[in-house]
């Protein structure tokens, strides 16, 4: 069977990413009133689905299982907004968005310090080849992936593969990896510190659920709410910089601005997704200028309809992505292992 990888149709020009950075500055401003409502809708429905939940228990496990698959929506959309926290884009003040960011952490497991230090790194190297490996998705080129070992393959085709990826992979990282201060180890107690006192509040409210209901509402409430959201988020996070036409470059190639109008996506999600993931598919835009708020940039896209049609890619579109492995720096494009086989042999 031959695999057709999705292809971003045609886009109208959009001028320099340069010039496109002076134009959404004016957007960068949040409203207080408005991330606070946006903080309330996400936050009491989360609370109260996750009592719900518990409360159902003595109903129907099922039920309980069902709630809390509904809930992961409401905990993808708290960590959108840890997202705008980190990038001081929620609240004018940045001692006040740091800390919603820091609780909001508890909940989606997440060190808010380390993952704000990590997430800035990925923003400032998205697209560069020669500094890849810190907050990006492993992706090797063609070349690369040619020259190494049999094993180094075999290891690589395991890593892109949609179980690990998006299966294994969510848990890895939520349960395990945001324990440490991975790849800040040595970078000073401030992560430690976020790391560690996360650890701490996360230990002691699970440790109260286990007291108060034991197991029943950490394997049918919290688990299945954390896992699916952390799923939903790594597949979201995938899909804006792993498809067809995405950028990258060599270092003495590589361009910040460019790189982010050309090297994300434009995610065109249907109105409800868009809304439990917090714009975030709206990532070239994004990345572009990363201080403005998510509820602000549907305001971008009505504003300025070249923005609205690059790099769009709908939902049905984006799944093919999924068995894209290979950045080709010939060809400009993400293939499949299948494709890279094709072109080049083994």
């Amino acid at each position: 069977m031959t695999f057709h990888s999705p292809t971003i149709p045609a886009e109208p020009a959009v001028g320099s990413a340069r010039d496109w950075v002076k134009v959404l500055a004016k957007y960068r401003e949040p409203n207080q009133l408005r991330s606070s409502y946006e903080l309330a809708v996400s936050f009491v429905p989360f609370i109260g689905l996750w009592a719900l939940a518990w409360w159902s228990l003595s109903i129907s496990p099922w039920l309980a299982l069902g709630i809390s698959v509904l809930n992961a929506a409401f905990l993808l959309r708290l960590f959108a907004i840890q997202h705008d926290c980190g990038h001081g884009a929620f609240f004018s003040n940045r001692h006040v968005s740091d800390w919603i960011g820091r609780v909001l952490g508890v909940l989606t497991l997440t060190p808010y310090d380390v993952w704000r230090r990590t997430h800035s790194i990925h923003h400032s190297a998205a697209g560069n080849l020669e500094k890849r490996g810190m907050g990006d998705v492993h992706t090797l080129t063609v070349a690369e992936f040619r020259e190494m070992s049999t094993f180094g393959k075999i290891h690589y085709r395991m890593y892109r593969h949609p179980l690990t990826l998006f299966g294994l992979g969510p848990s890895y990282l939520f349960f395990l990896q945001n324990r440490i201060p991975l790849g800040l180890m040595s970078s000073g107690w401030k992560y430690w510190v976020s790391a560690m006192g996360t650890n701490i509040a996360i230990a002691t409210a699970l440790g109260l659920v286990l007291y108060l209901g034991g197991f029943m509402p950490l394997l049918l409430v919290f688990l299945p709410t954390t896992l699916i959201a952390a799923s939903a988020g790594v597949w979201l996070f995938y899909v804006q910089h792993q498809f067809e036409e995405t950028n990258w470059d060599q270092n003495e190639d590589w361009q910040l601005h460019d790189s982010a109008l050309h090297g994300s996506s434009n995610y065109d999600l249907p109105p409800v997704l868009r809304w439990f993931s917090a714009n975030i598919g709206v990532h070239h835009v994004h990345h572009l200028y990363s201080r403005i708020p998510f509820y602000r940039l549907t305001e971008v896209l009505r504003d300025h309809v070249e923005l609205a049609e690059a790099k769009r890619m709908t939902l049905m579109e984006s799944l093919s992505c999924a068995r894209l492995h290979l950045w080709d720096e010939k060809s400009r494009k993400l293939l499949s292992f299948a494709q890279a086989r094709r072109l080049y042999g083994k």
